[in-house]
């Protein structure tokens, strides 16, 4: 899934490891979603927008297959 979380990441002046450690996930994880290898579930995707302060679909852009 297409998302804008290093865009993000990079305008909150946070490093991988300082998003990966608000999430209490990985940095692999964190490089992983960045280069949208990975979906995340419903409750990361949740912490996020409360991290960046907005909503689910200003981070993540659905495209139907």
């Amino acid at each position: 899934m297409k998302n804008n979380i290093k865009r993000l990441r990079v305008n909150y002046g946070l490093t991988q490891d300082e998003l990966a450690e608000q999430l209490a996930v990985s940095r692999q994880t964190i490089i992983s979603l960045e280069k949208e290898r990975y979906n995340p579930s419903i409750k990361l995707a949740f912490k996020l927008s409360r991290i960046f302060s907005c909503t689910i679909e200003d981070i993540f852009i659905y495209e139907e297959d």
